[in-house]
């Protein structure tokens, strides 16, 4: 993680403290909000690798910010929340967050779960077997630059939502189940369940298809998983 560079924001400064110290130890670059607003002007002003985003913040929620965000970066965010309630984790995916932790927890989860990101959004070495760019009807998939285009416009991925469109799109029509797409993508020591996959697909169908209701990529095979529908072969 050298060189990084990562925002943390919490209001309770020891918090924030100890793992901006624990972060410097591996030299990543560490900068420290301690409200919403504060934390807005820093991700707007500055580029970051990952942003670690508790949910309680003064001025603006960490739903809040982590949605503001999403207008303007894709960067990695993970959501720090005091309590175990699912419906704050459902809440942090459905605003544009990549993982979430609760807290109390250990500075080594927390650092596993940034290195774990880090590695899944490093560019990959092309082989013959991946392509650069892997396209469909309208949609260009840049595998290289990590950038997805609809008819020739950008659209803002978040990390997570552009690994599960790349693994759709490189396999067109293979189903993959919820449990395997939450295996591959966010790995085998991922702590949340399937609902993790429902959110991150809505999303992106939200950000791809023109009807959401009625997809022309990716679709449902109900019962069994998603798949990605090349538009150039009949289903």
């Amino acid at each position: 993680m050298a060189g990084k560079r990562a925002l943390v924001v919490d209001d309770e400064k020891l918090i924030v403290k100890g793992i901006r110290f624990s972060l410097e130890q591996d030299d990543m670059q560490v900068d420290c909000a301690y409200d919403g607003e504060e934390a807005l002007e820093f991700a707007r002003n500055n580029q970051y690798d990952i942003i670690l985003l508790d949910v309680m913040l003064p001025k603006l929620t960490g739903f809040e910010v982590c949605q503001q965000i999403r207008e303007f970066s894709s960067v990695p965010i993970i959501m720090l929340t005091a309590r175990g309630d699912d419906m704050d984790k459902i809440l942090g995916l459905e605003y544009g967050a990549d993982d979430y932790i609760t807290k109390p927890f250990n500075i080594l989860e927390v650092k596993a779960r940034i290195k774990a990101i880090m590695r899944r959004i490093e560019p990959k070495r092309v082989t013959g077997e991946t392509p650069k760019v892997i396209e469909s009807g309208e949609m260009r998939l840049d595998c290289e630059g990590r950038r997805a285009y609809i008819s020739g416009h950008e659209i803002g991925l978040t990390a997570k939502e552009f690994e599960v469109l790349e693994l759709l799109m490189l396999n067109p029509n293979k189903v993959y189940s919820r449990e395997s797409l939450l295996q591959i993508v966010w790995g085998a020591d991922y702590p949340g369940d399937v609902r993790t996959v429902d959110v991150h697909i809505r999303r992106l169908r939200e950000k791809v298809e023109q009807s959401p209701s009625e997809p022309r990529y990716v679709h449902t095979k109900w019962g069994v998983g998603y798949y990605f529908c090349n538009s150039l072969t009949k289903e």
